[in-house]
């Protein structure tokens, strides 16, 4: 069986994907005990696998190497299975690579089995999948945000932002966002109904923080230079939850708050958090975000590209900021 799929030729420079992937068609091997077979329906686009295509050996993991497959969460269906537990037609997600089929390890991708009485298959990717559990975990958990708290939000209008931002709201906080343009900063205040929006496309970001007053909790998907802005906005003893530096994923730059004094200053709490970290709790958690989203009390809005051609095109928007919600190529 042949699959056709992603496969990195050379680091990428910026957004230059294109010149660094390539679509390529190759034989599956055998498979191997402990091993499935998923004939990918979706694709998810996440921000932060643009760190595994450098050459960094820091990171929160081990850099793709050149000639691999690109890597990223799947969901579809099971078609040929050589691992306890999962059945041919089962529905999973994993992680897997960006191609027709994914064949993989169930164990060591982390694949599951998803309740197909799930209408919408894209919530297993955005509310249900692990923008979701981000969300939760680190607005309730790292941030250990309390009612009646001021809570920021940085790239708001993203995937795991929009949801950080309703979370944050259905637990009783007052929630502001940043976000890029009056397109997305009116989405977030008419549409998901926060407090207020940041828009740091505008001029004087520090002045339009400022409207907002202190902040308790700021989940930071950023990074960069907009730390700083609001690390001298933070109310005392107030908590900093990491949770993607996008300012530094395609620049080549690494964050360095020049206001990191006020960290003690203000008496601040950093943590840094990742999602494998509470893979564990992933029942949990999902049980929880399925009730709100049953309920109708969160919301996504997909950008959907359809065809594995397009991968790339679809990608680039999570770094130039054309999009607002979740990223996903449904391949045809």
């Amino acid at each position: 069986m042949k699959n056709r799929f992603w496969r990195i030729e050379t680091r990428p420079e910026g957004n230059d994907f294109a010149s660094a992937l390539a679509l390529v068609e190759e034989a599956l091997p055998d498979l191997s005990e402990g091993e499935i077979r998923i004939r990918n329906e979706m694709l998810s686009m996440d921000a932060g696998t643009r760190l595994w295509l450098t050459a960094r050996e820091d990171g929160y993991q081990p850099p793709l190497p050149v000639g691999a497959p690109m890597t990223g969460l799947v969901v579809g269906e099971v078609i040929q299975s050589r691992a306890k537990g999962f059945a041919v037609g089962d529905l999973v997600r994993a992680f897997g690579v960006w191609g027709a089929v994914s064949q993989v390890d169930a164990e060591m991708s982390g694949a599951i089995k998803l309740d197909p009485s799930v209408k919408d298959r894209r919530a297993w990717f955005g509310p249900l999948g692990m923008n979701g559990w981000t969300a939760l975990w680190g607005i309730e958990e790292t941030g250990a945000a309390k009612k009646g708290e001021r809570v920021l939000v940085s790239a708001a209008a993203g995937a795991t932002g929009i949801l950080a931002v309703q979370i944050a709201s259905l637990l009783g906080c007052e929630v502001w966002g940043i976000a890029g343009g009056s397109e997305k900063c009116r989405f977030l205040t008419d549409e998901i109904g926060i407090a207020g929006a940041i828009d740091y496309k505008a001029n004087d970001v520090r002045a339009q923080l400022d409207k907002a007053g202190g902040f308790d909790v700021y989940f930071d998907n950023v990074g960069g230079p907009l730390l700083d802005h609001v690390l001298t906005r933070m109310n005392h003893y107030g908590r900093i939850a990491v949770c993607g530096l996008l300012a530094d994923y395609s620049s080549g730059t690494r964050t360095s708050p020049r206001e990191f004094d006020q960290v003690l200053m203000r008496r601040l709490r950093v943590e840094g958090f990742f999602s494998p970290d509470f893979m564990d709790q992933g029942e949990r958690l999902t049980t929880r975000l399925r009730a709100w989203l049953d309920a109708g009390e969160l919301q996504m809005p997909y950008d959907v590209t359809r065809g594995l051609e397009n991968t790339l095109a679809a990608y680039e928007k999570l770094f130039t900021g054309g999009n607002i919600g979740k990223v996903i190529v449904e391949l045809e």
